[in-house]
């Protein structure tokens, strides 16, 4: 094997070349996922093209604003990239990160009972949420080397990152901007999504990864906001609008009928709580990617159907007019989709009934089994949020890698660009 083939030139920061973006979705512990598949690109698919495959945009949103920042923070450096994302996943322990001591559950139990939670101390920046989240808070910060992102857009390693996240106050999309270029002024005209150019550090990726009730909500100047997958869990339209052709899209939901077991389950958990809250998670933070896949494959088919019919002066033509009412033209985007093979819930129910799960402390092994308990006997979707726990995350980082295996060539072409 030549030199080439065992370590990956880096690819050349200046390129006239097609954008290309990645596009991480949210679901808390789920992201694990996404660093699987980060490795890959980074480790197999390098390997195969003999150069590391340029990421010129990164969007995030919920947990994937927080791989989204380590990304742009350590773009200077692909070969370390990846390897640092998967031991960051894998050192977790759900203890460290998530309160639960039996004071913690003490407070998480008066607060669902419908206790108010106290006000904010001056100076504070988080407020409400079931659970106290100080260790994770503190495990972003630290573990994600914050100055980088400003170094590589300086420097256009990375051309732009955004996170989103949800303005409390009136339920608007927020879409934080960190931009080497000046970020446009006409950013979008849809009513209920705001933009702003930030420099974006902890509080932005805290707050766009605060899932609603169960984590507090972070202070970003004078506002409070919650987890951005509420309304743009999958965050497409920043990608595109910050000038990607090219997108690489990854959600956190396995897509399947269940069987006629699996369905009568669900039908026998339907009264308790766990279980709805659970589903009610994955209306909220998963759902949204089909929508946005489809419109994007509908916009796709318009021009080329378009362009059929008409010639090339079509969408010219129908872009002037577009831009002059929204704000921005069409494009055709060639995108890869990648999603988990197997469903996550289950994966989280059968890793805790197994005994795998290592928490120090009776009362709080006991929580989690009861977590488990509490939904369906095969699946665990609201405890597949929570469950920080590094050997369950090196399942889903696994698991990560065959799915982006298994998409190989697409990858290629889609990686596949001119200087």
């Amino acid at each position: 094997m030549d030199s080439a083939r065992r370590r990956p030139r880096q690819w050349s920061t200046v390129s006239a070349r097609s954008k290309i973006g990645v596009v991480l979705s949210g679901g808390g512990s789920r992201g694990a996922y996404e660093a699987g598949i980060l490795h890959y690109l980074r480790t197999d698919l390098a390997r195969r093209l003999g150069r590391h495959v340029p990421i010129d945009i990164i969007t995030g949103t919920s947990v994937g604003a927080i791989n989204a920042a380590f990304l742009a923070a350590t773009m200077n450096d692909p070969d370390a990239q990846a390897r640092g994302l998967e031991a960051a996943w894998r050192s977790l322990r759900i203890e460290q990160l998530i309160g639960l001591t039996p004071a913690d559950l003490w407070k998480a139990g008066r607060l669902m009972v419908g206790r108010e939670p106290p006000p904010p101390e001056p100076g504070a920046f988080r407020y409400g949420g079931v659970l106290n989240t100080s260790g994770l808070e503190q495990f972003v910060v630290r573990t994600i080397p914050w100055s980088g992102i400003e170094r590589n857009l300086r420097s256009r390693a990375l051309q732009a990152l955004s996170v989103s996240a949800t303005h409390i106050g009136t339920g608007h999309t927020v879409v934080f901007l960190s931009s080497a270029e000046p970020v446009p002024r006409e950013w979008s005209r849809d009513p209920f999504v705001r933009h702003r150019a930030a420099r974006i550090g902890p509080r932005h990726v805290l707050a766009s990864a605060a899932i609603p009730l169960l984590f507090p909500a972070v202070k970003i100047g004078d506002h409070f906001y919650t987890d951005g997958g509420l309304r743009q869990n999958t965050p497409m339209s920043p990608a595109i609008r910050l000038g990607a052709d090219r997108l690489l899209l990854v959600s956190l939901r396995h897509v399947a009928e269940p069987s006629a077991d699996l369905q009568a389950e669900h039908v026998a958990a339907f009264p308790k709580p766990l279980f709805m809250l659970g589903k009610a998670l994955n209306a909220l933070l998963l759902d949204h990617t089909e929508y946005d896949l489809q419109r994007m494959q509908r916009i796709n088919a318009i021009l080329d159907a378009g362009n059929s019919a008409f010639g090339p002066s079509f969408e010219p033509v129908i872009n002037e007019r577009l831009v002059a009412s929204r704000g921005a033209p069409l494009r055709r985007i060639h995108s890869v989709h990648i999603r988990p093979s197997v469903d996550i819930g289950a994966m989280a129910s059968q890793f805790v009934t197994s005994g795998k799960v290592k928490v120090e402390g009776r009362i709080a092994r006991r929580l989690i089994q009861r977590l488990a308990e509490g939904e369906s006997p095969r699946e665990s979707d609201l405890l597949s949020y929570l469950l920080f726990d590094g050997d369950y995350a090196a399942q889903l980082i696994d698991m990560g890698r065959r799915d982006a295996a298994r998409k190989e060539d697409a990858l290629a072409e889609l990686f596949s660009v001119d200087d």
